[in-house]
């Protein structure tokens, strides 16, 4: 059975597409997939690395493609020829009712293909809800396929200590694309790419896809890779920074006692006495 060799966390940017939306639309309705046009299209590469039965990532690349460089159609082909080159599991947060349906109705407007997405595994490949191997949308993870409440990438991630929706928000996003302002958004699109990333590293280590070793090693990395590029990219030094600076219980690294999951650490656990009756 084939397995992911690299993790793709992805987040888009749009704006309504006028072109496409119904003229008797109501101008207060959140526009459907189709109408809306991708500015930028945020992305973090990982190579998936075993050790053991465990993963841990290795940063590749952290960045963003914007209709400022280049049209929307380029920008999908791209998407879809990185899925084919490194058969990736895509993170996304949303990205099943949102992000993804933009990406594939979009592309039926362009006229483009998606080769590797639909014949990886035609059954329980990127298409599947209900595993988490090929897409993992985080926030329909976490609530159980809808059984409890979602949360918002921007809630989830200051639970945990991140920064979250710290430099910008996605209903400034059409103001932004008006002014020609794309660097404001594509820096704002990356710290959404960060948020999902290390919320995906979290999960990982607490549904034992990682280990606390692993899930260290891998936080390390995107520490140092931040810390490489904060001179030409200074959003990427205050995200670390913000996050460093978290008062939060475990914002960064996990207890490496037991370096394998399952029972915890002793100081966790309460007496039956406590709990049971």
């Amino acid at each position: 059975m084939a397995l992911p060799l690299h993790l793709l966390v992805v987040d888009l940017e749009t704006r309504p597409d006028a072109a496409v939306l119904p003229e008797d639309r109501d101008p207060e309705a959140f526009p459907k997939p189709i109408q809306h046009e991708i500015v930028t299209l945020g992305f973090l590469l990982a190579r998936i690395e075993h050790d053991g039965q465990f993963e841990r990532y290795t940063v590749r690349r952290l960045g963003a493609a914007s209709i400022a460089q280049l049209g929307e159609r380029e920008i999908l082909a791209g998407f879809w020829q990185m899925v084919d080159r490194q058969k990736p599991r895509l993170v996304t947060w949303n990205g099943r009712s949102f992000d993804v349906a933009v990406l594939k109705q979009r592309s039926l407007i362009h006229g483009l293909t998606a080769f590797n997405w639909h014949r990886t595994d035609p059954r329980f490949g990127y298409d599947y809800r209900y595993t988490t191997q090929w897409h993992c949308d985080l926030m329909d993870a976490l609530s159980d396929f809808g059984a409890s409440p979602r949360l918002g990438l921007d809630e989830a991630a200051r639970a945990l200590g991140l920064p979250g929706k710290w430099n910008g928000h996605g209903d400034q996003v059409a103001d932004q694309a008006a002014a020609g302002d794309y660097a404001a958004i594509d820096r704002y699109c990356e710290g959404d790419v960060l948020n999902t990333y290390l919320l995906y590293l979290r999960w990982a280590y607490f549904s034992t896809r990682a280990s606390a070793g692993s899930y260290n090693t891998s936080v390390r990395n995107l520490l140092d890779y931040l810390d490489a590029g904060r001179e030409q990219n200074p959003h990427w030094g205050e995200f670390a920074e913000r996050w460093q600076a978290s008062t939060q219980p475990c914002p960064l690294f996990v207890p490496e006692a037991l370096d394998e999951p399952g029972p915890q650490p002793p100081e966790s656990h309460l007496r039956s006495e406590d709990v049971l009756p």
